[in-house]
């Protein structure tokens, strides 16, 4: 069911409720505690195992930081939006989909939501590897300021193409058993043929499925920008400006998509 250009629709402020939804998804995040707590633990034993297992080999550690950070960023992503599937079962998202605004401040808002939570974890995770660094452990960010201020926005970036991909999948999606069984055969793949397990210059017909993966420009872009000094050992890494210019086309994408898809009759809509 396509969105409807009534004057109705145009009565009603799109960004206020762009921000709603996102303050929603946010709040509903922070008042459940356990959330929370993985949301802070999982950067840390990521943190602890990685830094224990792999500190005696600085580019070891190195090497696996920045697709450890998509690592975190695809999965928190990704989960948060299970809740478009809880929404639709306690008639939330029949009120939302039923209310005069155009499908995208929908779409937009819980998009927003979740990859603010997976923008938590990263930068969480981020803050460990400098102090890892700052405390002479071992150096995994190695960078300036300007650096890492353009890998945060680069992160941002694939949180909100993963959350989108995620909302593309949730929406037909009718039981959180479903999805998490979907997500389990599609993203462990997707995140080990990015560069962050395998060298991203690896031959024959698996390093086209790894050239082909936009995730992988993602990891090759962290790598640049906060590994300065080791990044000459990956010879094979895209370009700074060919990474942001997939991760974006990659977002953008995914939004059209997730909003053609909210405008469409799905199994669960009361409508």
């Amino acid at each position: 069911m396509h969105e409807s250009t009534t004057s109705d629709h145009r009565s009603v402020p799109p960004w206020p409720v762009v921000g709603a939804l996102a303050q929603r998804e946010l709040v509903r995040f922070v008042r459940q505690k356990n959330r929370v707590f993985g949301a802070l633990g999982q950067p840390i034993i990521f943190w602890l195992l990685f830094g224990a297992g792999l500190g005696q080999n600085d580019l070891g550690y190195a090497h696996f930081f920045p697709g450890t950070l998509v690592m975190i960023l695809l999965f928190t992503a990704i989960f948060a939006t299970i809740s478009i599937i809880e929404d639709r079962r306690e008639g939330f998202l029949q009120g939302v989909l039923v209310a005069p605004i155009p499908r995208w401040t929908m779409v937009l808002g819980k998009v927003l939501g979740g990859a603010a939570i997976a923008m938590l974890q990263g930068i969480v995770f981020l803050v460990l590897g400098w102090l890892a660094g700052a405390l002479g452990w071992y150096t995994v960010v190695s960078a300036t300021p300007l650096a890492v201020f353009a890998a945060i926005v680069l992160m941002f970036v694939v949180s909100i193409a993963l959350t989108a991909l995620g909302f593309l999948i949730a929406w037909r999606m009718d039981s959180t058993q479903g999805f998490h069984a979907v997500m389990s055969v599609f993203l462990l793949p997707m995140w080990l043929l990015s560069g962050a397990f395998f060298p991203s210059d690896v031959g024959g017909w698996l390093g086209w499925i790894v050239r082909v993966n936009p995730l992988t420009y993602g990891v090759a872009g962290l790598r640049h920008y906060l590994q300065n000094g080791i990044v000459a050992a990956e010879a094979a890494l895209p370009s700074p400006a060919v990474c942001w210019l997939v991760s974006l086309a990659f977002a953008g994408v995914m939004l059209a998509a997730a909003w053609r898809v909210a405008g469409t009759r799905s199994t669960g809509d009361l409508l």
